[in-house]
């Protein structure tokens, strides 16, 4: 693996080990973790997991969750088993390898609560990045988005909930493959500043509901000057939750 470096989440409350090069944990998975409406006793399954981020930020906001990570890449869940461990998550977080085909037998299909996941961005075709392990995050291979997604509703309870957060281009196809599987969705645009347009989206929706889809205001992310809005700074940095 590339050389580690250590960076903080949440104000420094969170301590993330993450390679140097590649695929870095940047405020996608932060901002995903705080749009699960997960509480005290819940179970939540982190899918595409990495080295942790998500799953350590919604640890951190919601005491008495569990949260399970899956990940296919074996570098990243050593790295996210350290950050459980320094992080003193141990016994309330677990990162474990697996595969979408092939996960682990302990991952029993409609038992959690709640699954969170940022799924590969990229659509097959294109220019691979010239790291394998950021190449392996971010594009689909041979599991594509609907397959990611049928395979996250699978792992709900009926009626649990389902948190993604997502490229804004590409919500078309994240609706089409949440189509019959999953309803009552809440789609929040993340304005990167006012009256510039969203790049990424956050959605949550639940399994086997058929209520329509809201358009939420959104959240705006950073005033003209660069600095986090107030609302962004409570979630980014204070650990709120995002309602």
């Amino acid at each position: 693996m590339d050389a580690v470096s250590e960076d903080r989440l949440l104000d420094g409350r969170v301590l993330l080990r993450q390679p140097e090069d590649g695929y870095r944990a940047a405020i996608d998975p932060v901002l995903l973790a705080a749009a699960v409406t997960a509480e005290a006793g819940e179970t939540v399954l982190d899918l595409g997991s990495g080295v942790g981020a998500a799953s350590l930020c919604l640890a951190s906001r919601v005491e008495g969750c569990r949260v399970f990570g899956l990940e296919m890449q074996p570098p990243l869940v050593a790295l996210a088993r350290q950050n459980i461990e320094i992080n003193g998550f141990t016994g309330r977080v677990d990162a474990m390898i697996g595969t979408l085909q092939a996960p682990p037998p302990r991952l029993a299909p409609g038992s959690f609560h709640h699954v969170m996941t940022n799924p590969p961005f990229n659509a097959p075709e294109g220019t691979p990045s010239p790291s394998a392990i950021k190449d392996a995050a971010n594009r689909e291979t041979d599991v594509d988005l609907a397959a990611w997604m049928r395979f996250a509703v699978t792992m709900l309870r009926p009626k649990g909930v389902l948190t993604v957060v997502f490229r804004a281009d590409r919500l078309d196809a994240l609706m089409a493959a949440l189509h019959g599987k999953a309803g009552e969705m809440v789609v929040t645009p993340l304005w990167p500043k006012r009256g510039r347009p969203a790049k990424r989206i956050l959605l949550r929706a639940r399994k086997g509901i058929a209520t329509p889809l809201t358009l939420s205001p959104g959240l705006v992310l950073h005033e003209e000057d660069g600095r986090y809005t107030p609302l962004a700074d409570d979630i980014l940095r204070r650990g709120q939750g995002l309602s």
